[in-house]
């Protein structure tokens, strides 16, 4: 069980690190809307470990450690660590779910680039899809499609979330816009990274994004009737605040390069409203046959590991292979700093 201060922790950093996650947690029961908390607070953790400090590589190596000891019994005492490890153990937490997490910020370490929509939705299906498949073991839900649609609505809102961050990302030199659209469009990354600029080409790929996002919106909604009653307001709510920011995006000409989408209080508080009272009527409606529409390819090994409910697995050959090359190229960094310099002669 989660300790109370640990808790209040991980609220305290949700509420100021994930505001459109903190929305909607507030109209989940109490029993699921505390352990996601706990989950979303390390998973805000891991992403910032990487995303914010400057050595990546030693960030991932240094959060795999971390999973090793929550999966040991044995957590950092920190409380992020504490209560992942309480969480775990209550819900027996199958490990291939944050392995996958861990998986998509090794890639971001490892600074990946992706040729096709397909390899997109593969990142999305890690970074995005296995939080969306631990929420549905905190909601005790492991059915198969209702997984599924899960992770319709993870890799949707991580489209979103790359269609809006298209200028910030190339600030930071990271792209995630499939490399073949750059590619049809005459544009070089590299060119693109160094003087981004919403051009017409730059704003189809976004619109393209949106698309994909708002068709995986609709086919998710299948699924959340086939969540507990009282967990339904607050996912429709994560799917309408998410999909609000495409609806931004529309509004701005699919322009994230020179403004980013926001959207307001006011907005979240109609989602939210409107949220309320789809969960009240999908109760009396019967379920949508795209309830059982096959997962997408690329986050089909997500479903199958939760439907199977294995806690504590070895990890797969290709986070073993992708960790493997990150400390071979940590060993070689180390090398070239600790090489002397030959001096002129």
């Amino acid at each position: 069980m989660i300790a109370p201060s640990d808790l209040e922790h991980c609220r305290e950093a949700i509420r100021h690190g994930s505001l459109s996650f903190h929305a909607a947690s507030k109209v989940l029961p109490a029993r699921v809307r505390d352990p996601s908390l706990a989950l979303y607070a390390f998973c805000r953790l891991a992403d910032d470990e990487v995303d914010l400090k400057a050595e990546k590589i030693e960030a991932v190596l240094r959060l795999r450690d971390r999973l090793d000891d929550v999966y040991a019994g044995k957590p950092r005492d920190a409380a992020p660590d504490r209560a992942f490890a309480a969480l775990v153990e209550d819900f027996e937490m199958p490990r291939a779910l944050p392995d996958a997490l861990l998986e998509g910020l090794a890639w971001d370490a490892d600074g990946r680039r992706y040729a096709t929509l397909s390899d997109v939705r593969g990142y999305s299906a890690r970074v995005a899809s296995a939080v969306g498949a631990m929420m549905c073991v905190l909601m005790g839900v492991r059915d198969a499609d209702a997984l599924a649609r899960a992770c319709d609505l993870g890799v949707a809102m991580q489209l979103t979330n790359i269609a809006r961050d298209v200028g910030e990302d190339a600030l930071e030199k990271r792209i995630y816009l499939p490399t073949d659209w750059l590619q049809e469009a005459g544009i070089e990354p590299e060119q693109f990274l160094a003087d981004p600029k919403p051009t017409k080409a730059v704003r189809m790929m976004v619109k393209r994004l949106v698309m994909e996002a708002n068709r995986l919106y609709m086919r998710s909604e299948a699924g959340i009737s086939a969540l507990p009653r009282r967990c339904r307001p607050g996912i429709y709510a994560a799917r309408f605040i998410y999909a609000g920011i495409g609806g931004q995006l529309t509004a701005m000409g699919y322009d994230s390069i020179s403004a980013r989408a926001r959207t307001s209080k006011l907005q979240k508080l109609g989602w939210l409203g409107q949220s309320m009272m789809l969960a009240a009527t999908s109760t009396v409606m019967p379920q949508s046959p795209v309830l059982y529409a096959q997962p997408l390819e690329e986050v089909a090994f997500l479903v199958t590991a939760t439907a199977r409910g294995q806690a504590k697995v070895s990890r797969s050959d290709t986070l073993i292979s992708v960790l493997t090359a990150l400390e071979q190229r940590r060993h070689e960094q180390r090398a070239r700093l600790t090489t002397p310099r030959r001096g002129l002669t």
